[in-house]
Parts: C-alpha cells; sequence; structure tokens
C-alpha cells in the first residue's frame, strides 16, 4: 500500500471511530432549556433566575442519573424580553439549534404560552409555571369538557379555583359593601380571569363592577377611575403588567379612588418590593397573592435548600431582597428533575412526556400533582394571601410582605394580621 492510500486509511478509520464516540457524547448528555423574562417589562420576573439556575447547576454537580444511567446535565438558559414573538423565537432556537431534550419556562402566559406552542408543534416535552393554568389550556385552545389536545407540554401554578378561594377568605378580614372593581388587561391572563373568576365571585356573594378590558401599556385609566369611584367599590382587584398598576395607582391617588377602597388585591402585578419601593406611602398596606413566601414550610431538592434559605441566599449574593419568583422557579427545577430521575429513558421524548404526566413530587411551592388533575396537562399549586407593610429595621427594602391568609394552602401559616389600606398610613 502507498503511502497515500496509507494515510487516507488512516484517517478514514480514525474518522469512523471518532464519529461514534461524538454520538455517544451527545447520547450521554442531558440538555434543558429554559426561558424566562430577564429583560423588558416583566423582567422583574426574571430577576432571580440566573442565581436559582446558580444553585441547581452546583447542586446537580453536572450530571443526573435516570433510568439508571448516568448523564451529563446541561443548562441553556434564554431571555425573552417580555415579549411572546421573542419567546417563540428562543424556543425554536432552543429546539433547532441547541438540540435541547426538554424546555423549561416561566413567569406569565406571555412567556409560557408561546414556549409551549412551539414545543407542542415540535414534539419537545415541556414544564412551566407561574402563570394561571387556565390561561395555559384554554388560553392555547383547549376547550372545556374535551380531551386534552396536547400530549408534550404540561404546567403547574395556581388557577382560578385558586383566586377565588383565597379571595373569598382574605377579603373577609376587612369590613367592606361586597362591591369590587375589576380592572383586567385584554391578554391572556384577563381574558381567563373574566370568564372563570368573575363568575366565581358573584357567585360567592361579591359585587363585580367590570370596567372593561384595556390595552397593556394604556397610560390613562381616568375612565374606570370614575367608573369604580361611581359605584363606591371598596375592593380593588387587578391582573395587569406591573409597570401599567404604578400608573394606575397613582392616577387613582389623584382622583380619590384609593382613599375610597379598603381593600387593594393585586395579582401579576405588586408581587415584588421594587415595584412598592417605587410607589412609596401608596405601597403600604397594598394586598395580593402570593404563590411562593420565604415562610413557606417546604425545601428545593434541586437547589438543597429550604425555602428561608433560598431567599437568605439570594440576599447573600445580590443584595436585593428575596422575590416571590425564587421558589417557584427553584419548584420549575423541583419538578424537571424529579421527572427525569423517574424516567426510564429520559433522552426518549414519549417516555419523558409521561413521566412529567405522572409527576407526584414534593417541591418548594408544595406539592406537585399531574396524576390530580383538573385536566390532563396542568395542576393547580396554593396561594397564600399577604399584605405589603413597611419593612422592619435591618430589612433589606423598604417593605415586608406578610402572610394574613391560608385557606388555599393550609399547610402555610399566616405571620400577621390583615389590616385594610388606608393611604399613606403607616
Amino acid at each position: 500500500m502507498g503511502r497515500r492510500r496509507l494515510l487516507q486509511a488512516g484517517l478514514a478509520g480514525a474518522a469512523a471511530t471518532a464519529l461514534p464516540l461524538r454520538a455517544q457524547t451527545q447520547g450521554d448528555t442531558l440538555r434543558i432549556g429554559f426561558v424566562s423574562p430577564m429583560s423588558g417589562p416583566l423582567g422583574i420576573f426574571g430577576e432571580g433566575d440566573g442565581h436559582v439556575l446558580d444553585l441547581v447547576r452546583a447542586a446537580a454537580g453536572g450530571s443526573v442519573t435516570a433510568g439508571g444511567k448516568r448523564l451529563k446535565l446541561e443548562f441553556i438558559h434564554k431571555d425573552t424580553q417580555s415579549n411572546p414573538v421573542r419567546a417563540a423565537q428562543v424556543a425554536k432556537e432552543l429546539v433547532n439549534a441547541d438540540k435541547v431534550d426538554l424546555v423549561l419556562s416561566t413567569s406569565t402566559p406571555e412567556t409560557v404560552n408561546p414556549v409551549a406552542d412551539v414545543c407542542e408543534a415540535a414534539g419537545i416535552p415541556a414544564l412551566s409555571t407561574t402563570s394561571p393554568w387556565e390561561a395555559f389550556y384554554f388560553g392555547r385552545g383547549a376547550k372545556p369538557g374535551e380531551p386534552s389536545p396536547f400530549k408534550w407540554t404540561y404546567h403547574f401554578s395556581f388557577g382560578v379555583g385558586n383566586f377565588a378561594r383565597l379571595y373569598a377568605d382574605q377579603w373577609s378580614k376587612v369590613a367592606t359593601n361586597k362591591k369590587v372593581g375589576m380592572l383586567l388587561p385584554a391578554d391572556a391572563d384577563g381574558n381567563a380571569i373574566r370568564g372563570l373568576l368573575v363568575p366565581a365571585l358573584q357567585k360567592a356573594g361579591f359585587t363585580v363592577v367590570d370596567a372593561g378590558p384595556y390595552q397593556n401599556g394604556v397610560a390613562d385609566f381616568s375612565a374606570q377611575i370614575q367608573l369604580f369611584k361611581k359605584e363606591g367599590v371598596e375592593i380593588f382587584n387587578t391582573f395587569p403588567f406591573p409597570p401599567d398598576f404604578a400608573v394606575f395607582w397613582r392616577q387613582a391617588a389623584q382622583r380619590g379612588l384609593a382613599q375610597q377602597v379598603k381593600i387593594v388585591q393585586m395579582a401579576k402585578a405588586g408581587l415584588f418590593a421594587a415595584e412598592l419601593d417605587a410607589l412609596g406611602a401608596l405601597g403600604h398596606g397594598l394586598h395580593a397573592g402570593a404563590y411562593w413566601h420565604r415562610s413557606f414550610p417546604f425545601s428545593s431538592p434541586a437547589t438543597g435548600l429550604t425555602c428561608a434559605q433560598l431567599a437568605d441566599s439570594y440576599e447573600k449574593a445580590s443584595g436585593k431582597p428575596w422575590n416571590q419568583q425564587l421558589g417557584a422557579t427553584a419548584s420549575l427545577f423541583d419538578a424537571a428533575l424529579a421527572a427525569v430521575r423517574a424516567c426510564p429513558d429520559a433522552k426518549d421524548r414519549a417516555a419523558m412526556a409521561k413521566s412529567l404526566a405522572t409527576l407526584k413530587t414534593e417541591t418548594a411551592v408544595g406539592l406537585v400533582d399531574f396524576t390530580a388533575g383538573p385536566v390532563a396537562n396542568c395542576t393547580p399549586t396554593g396561594l397564600v394571601g399577604v399584605q405589603w407593610v413597611r419593612a422592619k429595621p435591618g430589612s433589606k427594602a423598604k417593605f415586608d410582605i406578610e402572610i394574613v391568609a391560608n385557606a388555599d394552602h393550609p399547610r402555610v401559616q399566616t405571620t400577621a394580621r390583615m389590616t385594610a389600606y388606608a393611604m399613606g398610613k403607616a
């Protein structure tokens, strides 16, 4: 054999050996994509996501065992910039370019719905949280009473039933005329709440004044404020983008509505200390629902920390106050890794989807149980009622958040008594 042929044969042999090794290396790595809003108007939700992911990476040590096989573990995090179109775009990048085996997403329908739609179309298992489950399920085309149209996408989070139980309990703690002013945007959250929560509140004995849908980012709420004042509402409930609530509430204070209401119940907004800091005196006494709190009596298996330790870890690393999305994001990794470990072949898409569908595990937010429904692809997690109050000395923020109602999440203890909102009074 000539020198050239010998060399060619040697290179060919080396290539034949290298290709199976490369394929084997890819087959031994489990790639998990993670999509969340790190910037834009919803960026406050993703503020702690990088820290939680760092904790998960450190606790996992770069590997995970599934089906008796040790797999290398790789996470790829992408920012939606609070844009649903970009959320779909980065999900496609994860599927087509990064070749992930599982996609995780969190924080509002503007993130989880477009990501889930991409994964459903591509046949990639996906798990998400922190968005009303009805907005995820019905907002993507499922019909009440009909079989689920989804095979690959799964979601755990609070739902309308959780809000209804929470509000009936929390709103009973302050004497009011039971007239509720509802400010709901023209988006997936607003549509789900309008269609399902409003009737539930009416059934519970509340009179609901719905100001009608509005577009996110609107700058003038004069008409809605005038309506609520005219109708004499003493309870105000809203599900806006965080920046929109600040605009509304400053105008409500200027026009006398803030002095009229006794309960100011926020959802989607009013979840983070920075929002309250920006409101100043108008923030004291505001009410909300919380899907996680540092006082939750649970632990996060994916990070190896208790809820209190998770909050402390973030405060030490960032210099900022803890926020409730820390625990929700941790619970997403808790549930995902539990499903991976329970899967006989985590690299097989169908097996992974089945593992998600039958998942029952404890997380940082409590029990996640897909075997309990209410529909095949979704399961609810509990909410507690909270109230923002001026922070105690030594706190990293101007406001602290106290648990004042727990009917929807009885495993969690209350930390304070709820009081009526009193504008600007300590």
